[in-house]
């Protein structure tokens, strides 16, 4: 019997923590993956409109990739190295600066601050408070940047903040575009409050945005309002962080989701696919000017994941030496919301938004939201849910997937949405 066979769920449920979440909502053991496809211990294969919260951009065990890490485990190239210069990290830094930056005319010095998001987060909330000398950070409604205490700090979800168990203090909460339902809104009211003497208001460090919000439930600021908010931050001496950890690395078309609206941030938090095979990795990205750390004065023991950057390195190679991908994964969000409309053509009380192969079906009934995603699972699909009250069904599939694969989950998909609706109504 080999031990595969030999587990089931009360292995999990008797050794491992009550914080597991996504395991519940998708009951299987699962063993291998390729591309889009996940298998489970009983041969069950499930289409992957997940890719691991966004950190398997290019797919489960990309052969490109998978290629040049075994040839970088089998002649013993290094694994762990802290910060020291290695050849992985050299050849990385070397292609991410050509391929990546210097093609878009960004210049930007690279820190590894620690294997995830998080870690980036941290890191550039902590420069941002010694550049300027100030202690306070704007965040947005809804936002979510990370489960450490600074980063939680700057998060929206009460059930995360609550989590910290101790006052989570110097960030001041600002609503994101569109917060008031289709009201358009400048930044007069943060200019004004800034001036007033009388607002108890401080002068803060940083702005921390997410161009898309993920986590908040698909929230797409539009390119002028961010245009807006980087020119306010910029004459009134705020660095402004766009936190690209889940919508980086082409997940809303564009290498850094901020492309599309013209701006440069001071700092930029990128995670998750960034090491485009899964393997935990970050980067905090700093204008040059701004990169005062002392030696040593932020550190981690993993911030060196060489096989990462070797993976890394691989990808840029593989998908971002031309613009193919960037037009590919357009092309598949146009496809997904045209599916997406034909849905909220047959029922009520649905909408959807995105950008790119981020995409979010919006449920005015909360709970056909998760029982959707419940029924999806059952066919062979796993799709998870996000929002305030988990309202929305939230598609991140690999950029990498088929047409036709992309086509056969989408059905899967309008399957759901109808038996979940066709049993309240029942």
């Amino acid at each position: 019997m080999t031990i595969e066979t030999a587990l089931d769920d009360r292995t999990f449920t008797k050794h491992e923590s009550e914080v597991r979440s996504y395991c519940r909502g998708w009951p299987a053991i699962f063993d291998t993956a390729q591309g889009s496809w996940i298998t489970d211990v009983d041969g069950k294969r499930y289409l992957d409109f997940f890719a691991g919260a966004g950190a398997l951009n290019y797919g489960h065990n990309n052969p490109e990739l998978k290629s040049a890490l075994l040839d970088y485990i089998s002649r013993d190239g290094i694994t762990h190295g802290l910060d020291m210069s290695t050849v992985a990290k050299g050849e990385f830094l070397e292609t991410f600066a050509s391929k990546i930056l210097e093609p878009r005319g960004l210049d930007y010095k690279v820190q590894f601050p620690g294997p995830t998001g998080t870690n980036a987060v941290e890191a550039a909330l902590k420069l941002a408070r010694k550049v300027t000398g100030r202690e306070a950070i704007i965040n947005f409604t809804n936002a979510f940047h990370g489960m450490t205490l600074g980063s939680l700090a700057v998060t929206g979800n009460s059930m995360k903040r609550a989590g910290a168990g101790i006052p989570l203090v110097h960030a001041t909460p600002m609503p994101f575009d569109n917060y008031f339902d289709g009201v358009v809104e400048d930044f007069n009211w943060f200019e004004r409050v800034l001036d007033d003497s009388g607002s108890g208001f401080n002068r803060p460090a940083a702005v921390i945005v997410e161009t898309v919000q993920g986590e908040g439930g698909v929230n797409v600021a539009r390119a002028e309002w961010l245009r807006g908010l980087a020119d306010l931050c910029k004459r009134r001496d705020i660095l402004l962080i766009v936190d690209d950890v889940q919508m980086g690395c082409g997940r809303t078309g564009d290498f850094f989701s901020f492309e599309e609206a013209g701006i440069v941030p001071d700092i930029v938090t990128l995670s998750k696919s960034i090491g485009g095979y899964g393997m935990p990795l970050a980067l905090t990205l700093i204008r040059p000017e701004l990169d005062v750390w002392e030696p040593g004065e932020h550190n981690g023991t993993f911030r060196g994941n060489n096989p990462a950057f070797v993976t890394a390195t691989a990808a840029i190679n593989e998908y971002w030496s031309d613009d193919q991908l960037s037009v590919q994964v357009k092309a598949k969000g146009i496809e997904i919301a045209q599916a997406f409309d034909e849905i909220c053509a047959r029922h009520e009380g649905l909408s959807h938004r995105g950008r790119g192969m981020v995409q979010g079906l919006v449920f005015e009934q909360a709970e056909l939201a998760d029982r959707t995603c419940e029924i999806a699972f059952g066919k062979g699909l796993l799709a998870e849910t996000s929002g305030p009250n988990s309202e929305v069904v939230k598609l991140l599939p690999p950029l990498t997937m088929t047409s036709e694969e992309l086509a056969q989950g989408l059905a899967i998909l309008s399957e759901s949405v109808d038996e979940a609706i066709k049993e309240t109504n029942a």
